[in-house]
């Protein structure tokens, strides 16, 4: 880790980034697999303090109840990427990054996409840690 002064050249560490999607909270689904809007109810390998509700951020791996959408996707339990968050974050060389909207694309529980394409711009840091859905991709922000 660098100090907190310090400028940072290159990154081998995992950058904080503050969190803009939170259980319970409405996502858009980004990918042409069927589902239009999701719940999240659960944010994987997040370790959190007793009574924290546990955040999630572009990159992470969420679990979600599927809203709206095809009838036989509707009420199912699946795992998405968070690819796009509203709430502003700094990236390690200063810039700060937002979205209009909360978005991610669904996965399998094996990690394979479930769709064949993504809708809208993806933020580079969910690409960096899930290569698999670089192919789907239109926009890298």
């Amino acid at each position: 880790m660098a100090k907190r002064g310090a400028k940072v050249t290159g990154v081998s560490y995992r950058f904080h980034k503050t969190p803009g999607v939170f259980m319970e909270s409405l996502v858009k689904v980004s990918d042409n697999s069927g589902a239009r809007l999701a719940k999240v109810v659960g944010v994987l390998n997040i370790k959190t303090t007793w009574r924290k509700i546990s955040g999630a951020t572009v990159g992470d791996i969420v679990v979600v109840s599927i809203r709206e959408g095809k009838p036989d996707l509707r009420k199912q339990i699946m795992h998405g990427i968070v690819i796009r968050q509203r709430r502003p974050y700094r990236r390690p060389d200063g810039t700060w990054i937002a979205f209009e909207d909360n978005a991610i694309a669904l996965i399998t529980p094996e990690g394979d996409p479930k769709g064949s394409e993504i809708h809208g711009p993806v933020a580079r840091e969910a690409i960096e840690r899930h290569p698999r859905i670089a192919t789907m991709v239109t926009m890298v922000v």
